[in-house]
């Protein structure tokens, strides 16, 4: 008889132990799926940074040699992510149509390409705002007073990117806020609940003579383990998702980066082995003040 009790009672505590790991790694998942979406949406946002696309134009008697050797010259500006001479020629098989040639153009304007040698470039990310914009334009402007006839770019798509990134950072932010007391506050309940099923063996063992410390130490160190166990299925959720979103959507791809992948599963695990390791040792206290009496 006592030998059926005891397997039912480890049968009970395996059970206990896995319904929290899973129940654990949900909520790392949820929490995890905001933070995966905000730094996704961050690589995004650097891309349509990065591809504002600004145009110099240079005074008529300024030659393509010479626009050439400036071209070169901001290669090597920490500013600029990609610099492109663009010829006359390049100029107007850009404007070109699949209907319309760029020889049947030139022979619309008699034979005279209308358009100036100039240079299109690309800024980095960090540049890309209107403060960015506007001391990098100042600066283009100091270097090259005589040559540099304007300096095109539309202001109103740089604050768009900015302020819609902007807009969902506070957003995220927010909805991160509430996960995170909402999953302390689910995972609390959940090691709870676990330890309930315990508490007649953490009393037995106090009464017997042993330490807070060492009745303690066993619970924390699962406690340890099942933070880390579940930081990493719940990784495991979120990389399922993703890549089952990535097959779903065909106009947008989601890369994640080494780096991504990095900070993701190195929040969720220190996420993971905090909120376990603060909630066993609450939960222990209680229990472990409690009076026989009131276990029943």
């Amino acid at each position: 008889m006592s030998s059926k009790v005891e397997k039912y009672n480890r049968r009970g505590v395996r059970t206990s132990y896995v319904s929290t790991i899973i129940g654990i790694s949900l909520v790392l998942f949820t929490i995890g799926l905001v933070l995966g979406g905000f730094l996704l949406l961050n690589s995004v946002q650097t891309q349509a940074r990065e591809t504002m696309q600004v145009d110099l134009f240079f005074k008529p008697d300024y030659n393509e040699a010479d626009i050439k050797e400036v071209a070169m010259e901001l290669k090597t500006w920490p500013e600029m992510k990609e610099v492109i001479f663009v010829s006359p020629e390049r100029a107007i098989e850009e404007v070109s149509s699949s209907d319309e040639s760029s020889e049947e153009i030139l022979s619309i304007l008699d034979g005279e390409n209308p358009f100036p040698p100039t240079i299109t470039f690309k800024p980095r990310a960090n540049v890309a705002t209107l403060d960015g914009m506007e001391a990098l334009k100042n600066k283009l402007l100091q270097a090259y007073p005589e040559k540099i006839d304007e300096v095109n770019y539309n202001p109103a798509s740089v604050k768009t990117v900015n302020l819609g990134f902007r807009q969902f950072v506070a957003l995220a932010g927010m909805v991160a806020l509430l996960l995170i007391v909402v999953a302390v506050a689910m995972i609390n309940n959940t090691i709870r609940l676990s330890l309930y099923s315990r508490r007649f063996t953490i009393k037995t063992m106090q009464l017997v003579g042993a330490t807070h410390g060492f009745i303690r130490r066993p619970f924390l160190r699962q406690s340890f383990w099942q933070g880390i166990v579940s930081a990493i299925l719940g990784m495991a959720f979120l990389m399922t998702f993703f890549f089952a979103l990535n097959n779903m959507m065909n106009s947008i791809e989601l890369t994640i980066n080494p780096e991504i992948l990095l900070i993701l599963f190195g929040s969720l695990l220190i996420l993971g082995i905090v909120i376990t390791f603060v909630s066993t040792w609450f939960a222990l206290n209680k229990y472990l003040r409690m009076k026989l009496d009131d276990l029943y």
